[in-house]
């Protein structure tokens, strides 16, 4: 069962359009099922509208899933079970580090403990923080290789619950995921990161590990990631089939050429049969070539 889910902070660009392709390609050639699901937990980033306009250029491409729409804002209750049964294991801490405090000691990138020793209750503002291990961690991507970190040395203790009391994302989306039966997840090598901390919460609420899979990302001349910060234009819908025959091919998988005129059921039908992601081997950039049609991106 794959998943992809995207933050309704604006509309669907190429660079999310692109993820959303190979994890809907890796679900369907495996005969799974594939989910959508809005991550909206991040109230003062979404934006009004954004998530029906994804879920319209989703179905646009022909990237229809299946069940229902998740979304996260309707799930809160979930999340604080999960967060109370780690606090029950007393793996958790308040943290009372204020903004000021934090970006002092932000270009180390590692929290270093500074409220490690605090306890609950906790009657002031507060950010909930998990205490990780000084242990190396490993797992298997199955595009990128062997992955190891050690938390401790190189992210420290993380945020699970922000001081304004909104989820962060490394501990909703692994909640997320166990509710949904997600068991392969594919998504943009830029979150390749992210995904020890998850791996460790799963470990400590005893979930069954997804299969991991990071693409490379869709960069600009520069090397620049294609994302609504570096103000991506909206991917544009006025030419599916010959977007998504694009999208292949950045994707390293090679469509025949006479595909090119085909309809939009064609390609995908093709694309979901002759799926090879090893094409990608362990690349993690992708600049499109110069002369991509610009109604592509």
């Amino acid at each position: 069962m794959g998943r992809f889910a995207p933050s309704p902070s604006g509309p669907l660009h190429l660079g999310s359009l692109y993820a959303a392709l190979a994890s809907f390609l890796d679900a369907r050639k495996q005969r799974g099922q594939w989910l959508v699901r809005i991550d909206d937990i991040d109230t003062p980033r979404n934006v009004a509208g954004a998530a029906d306009s994804i879920l319209k250029t989703l179905e646009t491409f022909g990237l229809t899933w299946d069940g229902d729409v998740y979304y996260q804002s309707r799930h809160l209750e979930h999340y604080r079970y999960y967060l109370d049964l780690l606090k029950d294991q007393e793996l958790l801490y308040p943290c009372l580090c204020s903004r000021k405090t934090l970006t002092e000691i932000k270009h180390s990138a590692i929290y270093p403990g500074l409220c490690r020793n605090r306890t609950f209750p906790e009657k002031s503002p507060h950010a909930v923080r998990i205490r990780v291990d000084a242990i190396d961690s490993t797992f298997n991507d199955r595009l990128q290789g062997t992955q190891s970190e050690n938390l401790a040395t190189q992210h420290g203790d993380f945020i699970l619950r922000r001081k304004d009391a909104i989820f962060s994302y490394q501990f909703t989306v692994v909640i997320d995921d166990h509710l949904q039966g997600v068991t392969d997840i594919v998504r943009g090598v830029d979150l390749l990161d992210s995904t020890i901390k998850q791996i460790h919460l799963q470990q400590k609420l005893d979930f069954k590990q997804p299969s991991y899979m990071h693409v490379p990302l869709i960069t600009d001349s520069h090397g620049i990631k294609l994302s609504k910060q570096s103000f991506a234009r909206p991917v544009a819908t006025d030419h599916p089939p010959r977007v998504i025959f694009s999208l292949l091919e950045l994707l390293k998988q090679a469509p025949p050429q006479e595909l090119a005129d085909a309809s939009l059921s064609e390609i995908l039908d093709w694309a979901i049969n002759h799926w090879q992601p090893g094409h990608l081997s362990t690349m993690t950039a992708i600049c499109p070539a110069a002369d991509l049609d610009a109604s592509c991106i």
